[in-house]
């Protein structure tokens, strides 16, 4: 699993390096706009993420609580992507298909996955669960502000043109599936997976 980490993380990371150079013709170098996105920036977390934890697990070493909070919290974002990119905005974007298979479904999938079937995670306290609400929310907040601002917001239903009701019913369908997502997430940090099957298959 460790491999697999390292060669996921390093597969998002040239991705992301795919779309942003195909995109610099068209936007110009504007790495601001680009990781405006949720599913470019979430992605970049993700790849550090798994490549941190794969390097660990690769020398032996545990991955301490702190990290695992961050891969819940990753993991639960991720969700988020794959979930409002197949439901909301589906198609969209000019990056290669492979890329955005990778990015919108690829990942969260495998993310969830690992999480779910590698017992090599503690259960997160419950008492942490907020964590997953400053990323998203200063993401949010930066866009909207650029919404008012610039006029740039990275998709669609974020536009302040809608109108304050539409912009804020779809920011709250945004945090409802996030909270459903990590209470997922939270949730499935407390069940052994594989490793606990394996360990009992060998003895």
């Amino acid at each position: 699993m460790a491999w697999t980490r390292l060669a996921l993380g390093t597969a998002i990371l040239l991705a992301l390096w795919i779309a942003y150079v195909l995109g610099v013709p068209r936007d110009g170098a504007t790495p601001f706009n680009f990781f405006g996105y949720f599913t470019n920036l979430t992605n970049l977390l993700a790849a550090l993420t798994l490549v941190a934890c794969g390097a660990l697990s690769r020398i032996g070493a545990p991955v301490p609580l702190p990290l695992n909070l961050v891969r819940g919290v990753v993991t639960s974002c991720m969700l988020v992507v794959g979930v409002i990119y197949n439901t909301l905005i589906p198609g969209t974007g000019s990056a290669p298909w492979w890329v955005s298979l990778l990015l919108h479904a690829i990942a969260p999938a495998f993310l969830l996955v690992d999480w779910a079937c590698v017992g090599d995670r503690p259960p997160l306290p419950w008492r942490r669960l907020w964590l997953v609400l400053p990323y998203p929310l200063a993401w949010l907040g930066v866009v909207l502000i650029r919404g008012v601002t610039d006029g740039w917001v990275p998709y669609g239903f974020l536009l302040p043109s809608h109108g304050a009701p539409y912009v804020l019913a779809h920011v709250a369908g945004l945090l409802a599936t996030l909270a459903f997502a990590a209470c997922l997430v939270w949730l499935l940090s407390r069940t052994t997976g594989l490793a606990a099957f394996t360990r009992r298959r060998s003895r």
